[in-house]
């Protein structure tokens, strides 16, 4: 039996197998201790420092080491938006927050129970969510005068009244501590301070019976060739532990069972890594080459990142000189035969709008990926936000409909760019795929499919046109696709351009009625998805007094909110939409099976006003904008407000 020491090796070290009958892991052996050990169901965590304390790092171990011992995982990464903020600065905090658990999850969690701070700024931006009573992990020899002054507090923090009867503080010489521990190692004391994030890590593990073997293993991977490096990083961890083993600070430490999840075999994954795999697994299930074309932008630009790994399985990637470019490019491949993919962010999309035009004048089969970040403008990079499904749905000159999708997990992201592709070639038609910081950045356990339970995607290309037989680009078939061909078969030579194509011939017409022919006809092409695609399902009864309907990243908050009040008592059930444009055949009737419909978004409202002009439900919105994500409590104070009150008796 594998445990969570032996992970699959052809998996990597994020990777477990679940069977039935193993849910429930041994206690690890290194839970020596004579402290106490308490058995929960669940812990948040968030690790907050500047930007170059290796906060992300810390929380990726954690993530994964978590995932090994079986837990149910869901992350939250939180980086700064200056490239380089000044150090111990609040703009230049990073925070990385992970829950784990016994039971199902789908939020990175609402109120912290451990907080891990490196200096003033990460704590006075942070405490606020963790809960009365939380432990709160202090490096103490980051509180000094200077950081005060960076942060901009007038005082210790770590010395004020609330900060002490709020919370359980232990404050810890890391960086001395962490001094001395790789003392013997011969680094500098830059390079020798850079460890604390191992030493924090090393009592973060302890205090939540999280093994030292994983963390062993991606040392010797990433270190290897530093052999001192890799060897003061090792002795940072583990006096990390030791401490968290000897100090009589804590009293106790926790242990959080093994989930019981569907068995299979399970990798911890990101949302952009998840998509860039589904694009690579889409190209294969096609039979086309994967050709990529971007520039970079955040938070998009780890797409671009993964791909390039991935040049084995026939991928091509370029980065263009600006989004024009790529869009273009990408046209390019398109027409030439291959699987065309280009992913950007807001501002972004705006520069690619015009070419997205073209594209879908054309009628060749094309992903364009938006990782929606805050706007407007370059706005708030580094946050989440899902406020471009109106530029999606309406972004480009004239009558230029495209079908929009958006994957509600960063595990989904790989099904939906599968879905994309699809959608694309069986319409011969650019596809929006709507993804959002918050998804392409946050991490959960991922089942790992078979090949053979992946949909195949069958695309038919005309042969050689007979001697004689005038070939028709705009002859559509039973999906009002027209054909897919490719430059250089003989007898298929066509027209191609931004001008309005007359109807089967594709000639350049300026006709009116043919332009009102092909205006409907691209229009239904779009609407016509409608029929192959799933019914609208709902979590809970299909009618009531309140609907949920969400899209995007809000599906883990809004669905735990709703189970709860479903707990509770009340006639609230969810709707989650997957397919933007066009809607679910069923959602229309659905929306009017209840009393009240509510759609919280993190933008001011745009999928409430596409529901009300569809169907002419009077939507309730609920909307944020503040760069985070939505929290289960408000979403539960929502609906709960929405609902009808107890009748006196």
């Amino acid at each position: 039996m594998e445990t969570a020491a032996t992970p699959p090796k052809e998996l990597g070290h994020a990777a477990k197998r679940f069977r039935p009958g193993h849910q429930k892991t041994r206690k690890m052996q290194f839970m020596t201790t004579t402290k106490h050990v308490k058995s929960v169901s669940g812990i948040t965590v968030r690790l907050a420092g500047d930007s170059g304390d290796g906060m992300q790092l810390l929380g990726t171990q954690l993530t994964n080491t978590s995932a090994l011992a079986g837990n149910d995982v869901a992350t939250f990464p939180d980086f700064p938006a200056e490239i380089r903020a000044p150090r111990g600065t609040r703009a230049g905090v990073s925070g990385f927050q992970v829950q784990f658990a016994k039971e199902e999850i789908f939020t990175p969690g609402d109120t912290l129970d451990a907080l891990v701070v490196m200096n003033p700024a990460a704590l006075v931006t942070n405490v606020q969510d963790l809960r009365k009573g939380g432990i709160l992990i202090a490096n103490e020899d980051g509180f000094t005068e200077k950081d005060f002054k960076l942060a901009k507090v007038e005082a210790n923090p770590l010395e004020a009244t609330v900060i002490n009867d709020s919370y359980r503080l232990i404050k810890v010489p890391m960086t001395q501590l962490t001094r001395a521990a790789v003392s013997e190692h011969g680094l500098s004391p830059k390079i020798a301070d850079r460890c604390k994030n191992f030493f924090a890590m090393g009592l973060v593990y302890w205090l939540f019976g999280r093994s030292l073997d994983p963390t062993l293993r991606f040392i010797d991977n990433k270190f290897g060739k530093k052999p001192d490096v890799a060897a003061a990083n090792v002795a940072a961890l583990r006096a990390g532990w030791a401490f968290g083993e000897t100090t009589e600070a804590f009293g106790e430490s926790y242990q959080v069972e093994a989930a019981e999840l569907t068995p299979g075999t399970y990798r911890n994954i990101m949302g952009n890594q998840a998509l860039a795999w589904g694009l690579v697994a889409a190209s294969k299930l096609s039979g086309k080459e994967l050709f990529y074309g971007t520039y970079p932008i955040t938070p998009a630009s780890d797409i671009l990142h993964e791909l390039t790994k991935h040049k084995n399985f026939g991928v091509r990637t370029f980065q263009a000189e600006d989004e024009i470019s790529a869009m273009c490019a990408t046209i390019g491949a398109a027409f030439g035969g291959t699987m065309a993919v280009t992913a950007s962010s807001g501002p972004g999309i705006a520069l690619k709008a015009e070419a997205m035009g073209l594209g879908m004048m054309l009628e060749l089969p094309m992903v364009v990926v938006n990782v929606q970040r805050g706007g407007p403008s370059t706005g708030l990079p580094t946050k989440t936000e899902q406020s471009d499904l109106l530029q999606a749905m309406f972004g480009r000159n004239g009558e230029s409909p495209i079908p929009v999708i958006a994957p509600q997990s960063p595990a989904d992201c790989f099904n939906t760019a599968i879905e994309a592709w699809r959608i694309a070639t069986e319409c011969m038609i650019p596809v929006m795929l709507l993804s959002d910081g918050y998804i392409a950045n946050g991490s959960e356990p991922w089942k790992i499919p078979t090949l053979d339970a992946l949909p195949k995607i069958e695309i038919q290309h005309p042969v050689d046109a007979e001697d004689g037989e005038l070939f028709l680009p705009y002859l559509r078939d039973e999906n009002l696709g027209r054909p897919w061909a490719i430059p250089g078969t003989e007898g298929l030579m066509h027209r191609v351009g931004g001008l309005e194509k007359e109807h089967q011939t594709g000639n350049v017409s300026y006709d009116p009625a043919n332009h009102q022919l092909m205006t409907e006809t691209r229009a239904a092409k779009v609407a016509k998805i409608a029929e192959r695609i799933p019914e609208q399902d709902v979590f809970g009864e299909t009618s009531g007094d309140l609907l949920v309907v969400s899209w995007g990243g809000t599906y883990g908050a809004c669905l735990t909110a709703v189970r709860r009040c479903q707990q509770a008592g009340h006639r609230v059930s969810h709707a989650h939409l997957r397919y933007l444009n066009p809607l679910p055949r069923n959602l229309g009737q659905l929306l009017k099976s209840f009393d009240r419909v509510l759609v919280p978004e993190l933008n001011m409202g745009q999928l409430r006003m596409l529901l009300r002009a569809e169907f002419l439900v009077d939507c309730i919105g609920y909307n944020k904008v503040q760069g985070k994500p939505f929290a289960v409590s408000e979403l539960i104070q929502q609906i709960e407000s929405q609902l009808p009150s107890p009748v006196a008796v």
